[in-house]
């Protein structure tokens, strides 16, 4: 029996590991979004930095709350949303504004059910449709480093398949490593410094409203992650016999999004991904200590966000291509879901297929990004194709009353 194995020590192992996880996954592609909607390389760290405590706080809060593993997570989708999203007007005080919206609808969430049957309502492949669109541009990354800088690029690629096979949980980290290393090495072979914070920083911007921000960024951020990350969460706490609190969850979750908006965070959520490694038998074979492992989670999360503007800085400096490559590759499992779920459909495919393909266009059009348009048209398109053709006019029955 290793350590780990113990049954008194797994709920924490578990915790650290959902943590590692979760954090090496995916944060490049939160800088990648943040860079993209505006932000300087400390503003992307600082929101980088800001998402770690408000995820922390609020596990460590709703798992002593409740004595359940609910793990949060920032919206790994929503990020991606944004780094396909082109520059609004208003920069990045307009991008701050439509994050702090976005925390304000998932607060309405939990005051007013109704506003989550209206996200419901959305076609399910809609919904997946979009989010794989605006995945599809950040998953071709490494194709694209492969055939510009295929020396530095090739042993991210050849990890990430190598751990998918032996260790799939683990691919992804691994991956992020060699890339850390590769642009270590480039930097010390080019003399070049680091030109940004190493120490924990928050840099604060006031938001400001302006109507293409709120349009094509916050109402499909605040759709995205309640469609491929609160609703597939709270499924995930099902099967393993957990019922989420949905209100207590959206408020903390909404109002961590509010208060982080002003320091660059985008949207913090309840983890799915994630979650099974805290609420599933991993964390121990006793359910009822498996909270322990959420709460562990919380506490590395802060432990890692003294580390996260030194790791933000790096990438920062890191040649074109290669962090965005492995933010690719760690992508490409949920791109695969999102489509698998928008060709689910087994009649009308038509709609999703229009969304997916507004999406991966990138278009802007008033001011507003293709993940707004993809919406509209996919719903467009399923409600024109819902209704049956009119068929050649009928007789009326001649067969007489009983």
């Amino acid at each position: 029996m290793t350590r780990s194995d113990v049954p008194g020590r797994q709920p924490y192992v578990a915790g650290v590991v959902a943590a590692l996880v979760g954090f090496t996954s995916s944060f490049a592609v939160v800088l990648a979004g943040l860079r993209a909607v505006g932000a300087s390389g400390p503003e992307a760290a600082s929101g980088l930095l800001v998402l770690c405590v408000a995820q922390a706080v609020g596990m460590i809060v709703l798992s002593w709350r409740y004595r359940m593993p609910l793990t949060l997570a920032w919206s790994t989708p929503g990020a991606a949303m944004l780094a396909g999203a082109a520059a609004t007007d208003g920069g990045w005080p307009a991008a701050v504004g439509a994050f702090a919206v976005t925390g304000l609808l998932i607060v309405a969430t939990a005051a007013w059910p109704a506003l989550g049957g209206i996200v419901a309502r959305i076609p399910a492949p809609v919904a997946h449709a979009m989010l794989a669109g605006v995945l599809l541009p950040l998953c071709l990354e490494p194709v694209r480093g492969l055939a510009a800088s295929p020396w530095m690029v090739a042993p991210i690629v050849v990890t990430w398949l190598v751990l998918l096979r032996l260790a799939p949980r683990w691919a992804v980290p691994a991956a992020f490593a060699v890339t850390m290393a590769v642009v270590a090495l480039w930097l010390a072979q080019n003399g070049d410094s680091l030109d940004g914070p190493l120490l924990p920083h928050l840099v604060w911007t006031a938001p400001s409203l302006e109507w293409q921000a709120v349009v094509g960024i916050a109402l499909p951020l605040y759709v995205v992650t309640m469609a491929a990350q609160n609703v597939p969460g709270v499924a995930v706490m099902a099967s393993y016999g957990f019922t989420v609190p949905w209100r207590a969850t959206m408020a903390t979750t909404g109002v961590g999004t509010l208060l982080g908006a002003s320091a660059g965070g985008h949207a913090i959520n309840l983890a799915a991904i994630t979650a099974a490694l805290a609420a599933g038998p991993e964390a121990g074979p006793d359910p009822r200590r498996r909270w322990l492992a959420a709460h562990t989670a919380g506490w590395a999360y802060l432990v890692i966000a003294l580390l996260s503007t030194a790791l933000a800085t790096v990438v920062a400096a890191a040649p074109r291509g290669v962090v965005e490559a492995a933010a690719g590759l760690a992508l490409v499992g949920t791109l695969g879901a999102s489509l698998h779920a928008a060709m689910s459909a087994t009649v009308r495919r038509e709609p999703a297929v229009i969304t997916f393909v507004v999406a991966a266009s990138g278009v802007t059009v008033a001011g507003i990004g293709a993940a707004f348009w993809a919406l509209v048209a996919g719903v467009a398109a399923h409600l024109v194709l819902r209704f049956p053709r009119p068929g050649p006019a009928t007789s009326p029955s001649r067969t007489p009353a009983r």
